[in-house]
Formats: structure tokens, sequence, C-alpha cells
């Protein structure tokens, strides 16, 4: 079933849960979904057919049968007020407020583009022609990057980009990104994510000692907290690098690259709690 960021119809959201739940078991019916939402099987099929509205005592139901929570939860409600309301402003005002919820566009990598992973200065090029505006001379991009790279990697990272179509040659030679945003899956694509993650954290540590306090940022904390905390500040984190992407794409005079280390991990368990 699609994430619910990409329906703006709830109706439509709650229509395909019935399909997936009814296509695990032919068994399944309005009778079973309405007992979930504590309504009469009719009211289900009109509002699964577009013919009527979840009613607001039904909401923390319908979130709990649909398993949605923060933002997802929140962007569902939205929806349903979109529904509802009659006056175009208003429906404007709630669409504009639900699309601020939505995450960034992202090009998923297959296994052959796992390459892009294996050095941290590739990502690097990439957001610097941005910045060039599409200039790519080797020479000059590799005498941009902290801690500085050899010209001859810069080319090949170049190089790369263009055959991976994740940058493309514009009519006046320069080099375009042609996607925002990057994310991979898969188990393969997890070990390629990860040793890049280790380089960044790598550079993030050596950033300590590089860069002034002015120019970078960091800080730690340490904390006790139980299992529903862990869980709300991951989301948190979550959310604070969705809103970070989504600022980003506003820039549109950049003069630098910058790398986001996030990390947020266990330190230790209660005694008998962990192995």
């Amino acid at each position: 079933m699609k994430p619910v960021f990409e329906y703006l119809d709830y109706r439509v959201y709650l229509k395909d849960a019935y399909e997936e739940r009814k296509g695990e078991s032919p068994f399944y019916s309005y009778r079973m979904m309405a007992e979930a939402f504590g309504l009469f099987p009719s009211n289900v099929f009109r509002i699964l057919h577009g013919d009527g509205h979840l009613p607001a005592r039904c909401h923390s139901r319908a979130l709990e049968f649909l398993g949605l929570s923060g933002r997802s939860a929140e962007y569902f409600l939205l929806l349903v007020s979109y529904a509802r309301e009659r006056s175009t402003k208003a429906k404007g005002d709630i669409l504009e407020k639900a699309m601020t919820l939505r995450d960034v566009a992202r090009h998923p990598l297959e296994s052959t583009e796992l390459e892009y992973f294996a050095n941290w200065w590739t990502c690097v090029v990439r957001a610097l022609l941005e910045i060039t505006d599409g200039r790519a001379v080797p020479g000059e991009l590799a005498g941009c990057t902290v801690p500085a790279v050899a010209e001859s990697d810069v080319q090949a990272s170049l190089k790369l980009l263009v055959d991976l179509g994740l940058v493309k040659k514009a009519s006046s030679g320069r080099l375009v990104p042609a996607q925002a945003h990057l994310t991979a899956g898969g188990p393969a694509k997890a070990r390629a994510v990860r040793g890049f993650q280790r380089q960044i954290l790598a550079l993030a540590s050596e950033s300590l000692e590089r860069f002034d306090p002015d120019d970078r940022d960091v800080s730690t904390l340490t904390l006790s907290m139980d299992e529903l905390a862990f869980r709300e500040i991951r989301e948190l984190v979550r959310e604070c690098r969705r809103q970070i992407q989504k600022r980003v794409e506003e820039c549109r005079d950049s003069d630098r690259v910058m790398h986001l280390a996030m990390a947020f991990f266990p330190a230790a368990f209660a005694p008998g709690s962990k192995t």
C-alpha cells in the first residue's frame, strides 16, 4: 500500500486499506472495518465510495486502524478536513499545510549506482555544481573540497555522476544535477550507505580541529529515557532532517556545501534489559 503522503483524498486511502486487507483475507468485510471504526457497515461503504465522511468521533480509531502516528497522522487528518471544507480559501490553506508535511522527492538508487557512495567527495562534487552553476572544471572543484582531494578523483566523480544520470549535460556544456535527494535500500545498498556514513562521521570528528567553532556546530547530549521517549525523539530527528531538506530546496544563491551528521544511538542499557 502506498504511503499516506501520496494521497489527496483520504477516502481513496481508506479504500486502498480495505482492499489490502481484503486481499490478505477474502473474508474481510465492510462489517469488520465498521467495527474497527465504530460505524455501521453502510456508513463505511458510503465513505469508501466518496458519498460520506468519517465522523470526528472516529478519527482516533481510524488512525489506530491505519497505524498512523506523528506526521502521517497529522497529514491524514488534514486530508479529512480538506475533503469536508466548503470554503475555497480554507481548502487552499489546509492543502498548503498538508503539503508541508510531505517528504521531499527522492531518486531511488539502483544496485549499479552504489558506486556513488564509495567516496564522500562524489556527493560534494555534485553539490558544488549547483554553486558553480554547472561549471565542471576538475582542478577548480578539487580546490574547493575540505579536506582537499585529487583532481583525478574529481574527474572520476564527474564521469560517474554523468554515467549514472545524476547530473546531466546542458546545451551550454555545463553539468546540472538531475535529482535533488537520493535514497537507497536493500542489503547491498544498506552496506554501501553505512560505509558512506562512516566516512561522513569521520569527517565530523575531524571537523572539531579542522574548523573554527563559528564555521561549524558540533554538540552532544547523553540522556536517560524510556522506550516511548526514544521512539518520539527518533521521530523528531527524522522530522528535523526532513525540514532541513525542505529549507535547502529554497536556497537560490548557495556559497558552500555542508555535511550534517546526526547520530542518536545507545550508550548503555539497564541491567538485564538488553544483551
